[in-house]
């Protein structure tokens, strides 16, 4: 049987991404109790985390491509949370469109980059490897 090729990553830089999930489940934790002072205060830390993560990977493009995401994610979420905590995601901006939905256009730049890699580059770089 051939072997496989091995994906493995520092410990420093999993314990990082450990501690992203802690903070990114504080934020969200703290958006469904309507604590705001600690929702917003996890935006910071879960962001900068996301941000260093995909910096960290931007040598594997499945990597970068999917960390990348995440963190827009994070800003389409961090977004939406504060719509809501600051009261102003039911005002309309037009038509039946309200600020919460506002939040759709990262939403929808993290669903492009994946779109990107597995339509686009992942056909086209079969013999690249990559993580995915």
């Amino acid at each position: 049987m051939p072997q496989e090729a091995v994906y493995s990553i520092p410990i420093s830089y999993r314990k990082m991404e450990n501690l992203h999930i802690v903070f990114w489940l504080f934020k969200d934790i703290s958006w469904c109790l309507i604590f705001k002072p600690l929702g917003i205060a996890m935006i910071f830390p879960t962001l900068i985390i996301a941000i260093i993560i995909a910096w960290r990977t931007r040598h594997f493009v499945s990597e970068l491509c999917h960390n990348v995401a995440i963190t827009v994610w994070i800003l389409a979420n961090s977004y939406w949370m504060i719509s809501e905590f600051l009261h102003f995601d039911a005002e309309i901006i037009y038509g039946d469109i309200t600020y919460k939905h506002l939040a759709i256009i990262p939403f929808g730049a993290g669903v492009v980059i994946l779109a990107y890699y597995y339509l686009y580059w992942k056909p086209r770089n079969k013999h690249t490897e990559e993580t995915m």
